[in-house]
């Protein structure tokens, strides 16, 4: 990934952490993503923006390629889950497995996980699949 890359991404992100609108940043990390397609972090946000956007289809698709290019990633991993369960597709309990053995060797990432659950459920207060998937992740 050259610099002016990883600037777009930041700067997306930045929007995104300062209360960006999920709707209006898609383009921005669906265009850093036709630059750079094994950019796993931006498929990863990519997929999160689309959840927050009902876009669970577009999700699902970006979701699975964000764990195809990263599968150590728990936030790839629990993308992949809601997008799975909102479109009523199987294979979500693999992917939670996953995520909970992840907490147990990296504990750190207990409070990156949780802090990424809030934000979804504060910008999307009655996300029921978030919901489920923080009550099996006891977070």
């Amino acid at each position: 990934m050259d610099s002016n890359q990883k600037s777009q991404f930041d700067n997306a992100m930045a929007r995104y952490q300062s209360g960006g609108d999920p709707a209006e940043l898609i383009k921005d990390f669906e265009a850093i993503t036709a630059s750079n397609p094994n950019h796993s972090s931006a498929w990863t946000c990519l997929a999160w923006l689309q959840l927050l956007c009902n876009q669970n289809e577009a999700a699902l698709r970006s979701a699975r390629l964000a764990v195809k290019l990263n599968g150590q990633e728990p936030q790839a991993r629990i993308n992949l889950s809601l997008a799975l369960i909102e479109t009523e597709s199987k294979g979500v309990r693999d992917q939670i497995d996953f995520v909970k053995r992840a907490l147990i060797m990296v504990p750190d990432l207990r409070t990156e996980l949780r802090n990424s659950i809030e934000d979804g459920l504060t910008r999307k207060p009655e996300w029921q699949a978030l919901k489920k998937i923080k009550k099996w992740l006891e977070m």
